[in-house]
């Protein structure tokens, strides 16, 4: 007898009442119906005594009832408690990101994700941007959150979080520092750091070669850290594209942070490896989903004109 005949089988003989029980079971009485007489065939005798009145359970009936519902009762609840612990997750999640005001983010949906999940712990780890892909390849990191894009065939993309404008790192001493804005044509007459080892179709969207109107894009010295390209601007090496909350985080006297008026947004959302789509990271998702209302649009900041 399989399990869903079980069923019908005892909630029809508590009810008594062959519509009754299919409303609860949601199915058709017709279906109530047969599994009883496959049932009373299966084991060559009658369960109920069905009249036009009324439906009784026969001494065999009576019999049967006694002798599952027990053995039905432990296996729902064993169902229940399997289901229950496949929705509290255990052990560590190892959770990275690139900025700071990513790692705020993180740190916020981990207070929520641990409330959800009270036997799981969280390891915040933060990766150099020329380095984005390694740590979640050689499975030293769960998932991340930082800039995209990323177009790896072994590594899932995510949700897109959230979205800030683009700014122009520029040395204090530079002219376009006394600007209120700047356009990416502007940048065919200054130096460009950029960072190196990100892929390709990374550096071509963050750090371009030409302008939108083909001119050249002077390249300055590269860099393999974010306080290098700090040190780099603030030195009058060259100028340096980034989001515009870095003014908030690195507000230092020889940098401005000046927005570009003509430059798309830079995009933050979360990767994990293709390997490691399990529910732990698809709860902490979500948990990044339920978080994103505190991370507020950037207003005016420190160092940017």
């Amino acid at each position: 007898m399989e399990l869903r005949e079980i069923e019908i089988f005892l909630v029809l003989a508590e009810e008594l009442h062959f519509g009754r029980t299919a409303d609860r079971l949601h199915v058709t009485p017709a279906r109530v119906s047969q599994a009883v007489k496959k049932q009373e065939r299966a084991l060559g005798a009658e369960l109920f005594k069905r009249t036009s009145r009324s439906v009784q359970l026969t001494s065999i009936g009576v019999q049967l009832k006694e002798g599952l519902s027990t053995g039905y009762q432990q296996i729902q609840e064993s169902l229940a408690a399997a289901a229950a612990a496949g929705r509290t997750f255990t052990g560590e999640l190892r959770v990275g990101y690139s900025a700071a005001w990513c790692g705020n983010l993180v740190v916020t949906a981990a207070d929520t994700f641990r409330t959800r999940h009270p036997h799981s712990t969280i390891r915040f780890l933060n990766f150099q941007m020329d380095d984005p892909l390694t740590p979640l390849r050689d499975g030293n990191c769960d998932l991340q959150l930082t800039e995209l894009p990323i177009d790896e065939p072994d590594i899932v993309n995510g949700p897109v979080l959230f979205t800030e404008p683009r700014a122009l790192m520029v040395p204090a001493a530079q002219p376009f520092a006394e600007r209120s804005t700047v356009s990416l044509e502007d940048l065919a007459e200054v130096p460009l750091i950029a960072v190196t080892n990100q892929p390709q179709y990374f550096l071509d969207l963050h750090y371009p070669h030409r302008t939108p109107s083909g001119r050249t894009i002077p390249r300055g010295p590269s860099a393999t850290a974010w306080q290098d390209v700090l040190a780099l601007v603030g030195a009058g090496k060259g100028v340096s594209p980034t989001s515009l909350r870095a003014a908030r985080y690195y507000s230092r006297p020889d940098i401005v942070y000046v927005p570009f008026r003509d430059a798309p947004p830079v995009q933050y959302g979360l990767t994990w490896p293709a390997s490691g789509n399990t529910p732990h990271v698809r709860a902490f998702v979500q948990a990044m989903l339920d978080a994103g209302g505190p991370l507020q649009p950037p207003g005016p900041a420190a160092g940017a004109k």
